[in-house]
């Protein structure tokens, strides 16, 4: 006689709880709630923002004001670097930024990814792309090792708790 059972599930991997606490980070963050984005960890140095852009992102031109296009630029280079580092939260040192077209109204994309750099200072690159697939900005970041732990932050620490249990 067969006996047909359901597999427990698999436990998430370290890296998936990690990328799962990064996304509940990003999402806890108050800033965000300015914005209609959500991010998704994509991989190991890899992060996707999307974003929509409206009326409320203008500047007078009726067009995405510069500091929308830095924050996606920011965010997504910054989560892509973030997923190799476990214990700590990283800190913006500088960031490049290349705007390539105007975008008035849309989904946005952006595109982030780790470039070089593990142990104190990373670099990692993001690109903007509209809802016809043109970029429409990109940049580069560098981001250093804080002091704050990731664990400790509210929105990364439910995640781990959740696994926990």
């Amino acid at each position: 006689m067969s006996s047909i059972a359901t597999p427990p599930d698999a436990a998430p991997s370290g890296a998936a709880v990690h990328w799962r606490a990064l996304e509940s980070l990003y999402a806890s963050a108050p800033i965000n709630r300015l914005f209609d984005s959500e991010l998704t960890v994509t991989g190991a140095g890899a992060a996707r923002i999307a974003f929509t852009v409206d009326e409320r992102c203008f500047h007078a031109a009726g067009a995405a004001h510069g500091t929308i296009y830095f924050k996606m630029l920011d965010d997504a280079a910054f989560y892509a670097a973030n997923t190799l580092i476990t214990d700590r939260f990283l800190l913006t040192t500088a960031f490049n930024l290349h705007f390539t077209k105007p975008v008035r109204a849309g989904r946005v994309i952006a595109e982030g990814r780790w470039v070089t750099g593990r142990k104190r200072v990373l670099v990692a690159e993001s690109r903007l792309v509209d809802e016809e697939g043109e970029e429409i900005g990109r940049g580069t970041g560098t981001f250093m090792r804080s002091r704050i732990a990731l664990s400790g932050l509210p929105g990364y620490a439910a995640v781990l708790q959740a696994a926990a249990s």
